[in-house]
């Protein structure tokens, strides 16, 4: 579309442009005016692609799939048939008609394959696209607002594609046909839009936690909404997923975390598909939840250096569980779920990453006094970020491990070197047979951890964690780096005995 309107419109009949100066725009702009037409080769290219991708999908019904394919092929021949014969031919008659200036033979030639491409082959391209209606109805379930743009969208391309099959004396004028085409146009790219939201989430279901949980904006109105439909949409993450992966950095204080040591039952059901629970003690019986929380410090890109000092300091809350990847061995942990007090760093996170599940907090505290005293305060509003609130004070040196920590780990050491270090996050796409590993550089030292007590108030946590008491410290500060994510094939997916690393 927009090389239509950027590079041949004023060579195209219906725009508006006299005949003469649209012959004289192919004569001399021949490459331009090709250039011109090759996203539109691109896109009859795709449209048989499409046609054949659901021919080969099994929820897809079959005799459909046969038609669609056999129309977009009968709009093929005649949309790139006269395309190319424009380009070639065509261009050839307009440089003649410029130089002799007897117009005759190209203009025919340019009616008649103006009626292929947007006559013909648009009304079969619109059968066609009856044909996708059909093949996507298993995912839409007929959904009324889908129905309704479905019959909305191809009407409209059906009264374009018959307009300019109809006679010239019989056609209506330029402005009403440009008018209609800019609708029909439109209402395409919307449908486009939708049937893959609703394809997307049929392979990328709703999930009790991780990446595809519910979302939704704290505050309500308009533009919660919006923010909320964005976070939501599988389109967009899909669109963004192509960037280059950025290193962000982060002068982190005030790192709290809070552990708890649960039965690993409780925690089966929040484990991706293609990774495995790590389970702790007699009979592997329990596993670590673990949130932690803390105050950012210029949360940015490494790359700009100083100027990261322009990057907010919001406050940012990890919860999450130990996995493994039982094919490449490697160990991470998994994010349930995350929250961040800025909506442009949760909107990021959220469509750039697979292992970062962020939702946006209405209110994040972390604050420490004189004493030692430490609170944290995770406020979600109306959205679906978790909630806490931390009182916590200093306590003296943990000399032994009370059970049921004690029969996981030999001292409280051995408990810091394996809830101390989150140098992974892991995460599955079983829609496309991966698994992510987003690789982080923490460096903490185990003798900067400061134990704490208090009390632990938590809805989302009770939930994870059911009665089980938090066992809590505390880390002053800590340089935050996100070096990359890397991707591994899933057992299921990846060939017999490869390493991905």
């Amino acid at each position: 579309m927009l090389a239509l309107v950027a590079v041949l419109l004023p060579g195209m009949p219906g725009s508006g442009a006299p005949e003469m100066p649209r012959l004289a725009y192919v004569a001399a702009h021949p490459w331009r005016f090709r250039l011109g037409w090759l996203p539109w080769h691109l896109s009859a290219l795709a449209d048989l692609y499409l046609a054949v991708a659901l021919l080969r999908v099994d929820w897809v019904p079959r005799r459909p799939a046969v038609a669609t394919l056999a129309l977009t092929l009968a709009a093929v021949v005649p949309d790139q048939g006269s395309q190319l014969l424009w380009v070639t031919r065509g261009v050839a008659l307009a440089q003649e008609a410029a130089r002799t200036g007897v117009s005759g033979p190209y203009l025919a030639f340019e009616a008649g394959a103006f009626t292929a491409t947007a006559g013909w082959a648009g009304a079969l391209y619109t059968l066609a696209g009856l044909g996708w209606t059909a093949c996507l109805w298993p995912a839409t379930r007929g959904r009324p607002a889908y129905v309704g743009l479905s019959a909305l969208t191809w009407a409209s391309l059906a009264a374009v594609s018959t307009v300019a099959i109809l006679s010239a004396r019989l056609r209506l004028p330029v402005a009403v046909v440009a008018a209609g085409n800019a609708l029909a146009f439109l209402l395409l790219l919307v449908w486009l839009a939708v049937a893959t939201e609703i394809v997307l989430r049929r392979a990328r279901s709703v999930t009790a936690s991780g990446l595809h949980a519910p979302w939704r904006h704290p505050a309500p109105g308009l533009a919660g909404w919006l923010v909320s439909a964005v976070a939501e949409s599988r389109l967009a993450r899909a669109l963004c997923r192509p960037l280059p992966v950025v290193s962000f950095a982060s002068d982190i204080t005030d790192v709290v975390y809070v552990n708890y040591l649960v039965p690993a039952e409780r925690l089966l059901a929040r484990v991706p598909e293609g990774l495995e629970l790590e389970r702790l003690g007699p009979g592997g019986r329990f596993a670590v939840f673990t949130f932690l929380t803390y105050q950012h410090g210029h949360f940015g890109p490494r790359r700009l250096g100083p100027l990261r000092r322009l990057f907010p300091s919001p406050v940012h809350t990890n919860w999450r569980i130990h996995v493994r990847d039982p094919r490449t061995g490697y160990r991470g942990v998994h994010f349930v779920t995350n929250a961040i007090g800025n909506v442009v760093q949760a909107l990021g996170a959220r469509l750039m990453s697979e292992g970062m599940p962020m939702h946006l907090l209405a209110r994040g505290e972390v604050t420490r006094g004189a004493d030692g005293a430490v609170r944290v305060v995770l406020d979600p509003g109306l959205g679906t970020a978790p909630d806490a609130e931390i009182d916590l004070c200093p306590r003296a040196p943990v000399e032994e491990l009370t059970p049921p920590w004690s029969e996981c780990f030999a001292s409280y050491r051995a408990l810091l070197a394996y809830v101390v270090p989150q140098d992974r996050a892991m995460a599955t796409q079983p829609w496309q047979g991966t698994v992510s590993r987003q690789e982080i550089d923490l460096g903490i030292p185990l003798e900067a951890c400061e134990p704490l007590q208090g009390t632990v108030r938590s809805r989302a946590a009770r939930e994870i964690a059911g009665e089980a008491e938090p066992l809590c410290f505390r880390v002053a500060r800590v340089s935050f780096l996100f070096t990359g994510e890397e991707l591994d094939a899933l057992p299921a997916f990846g060939p017999e005995g490869a390493d991905p690393r």
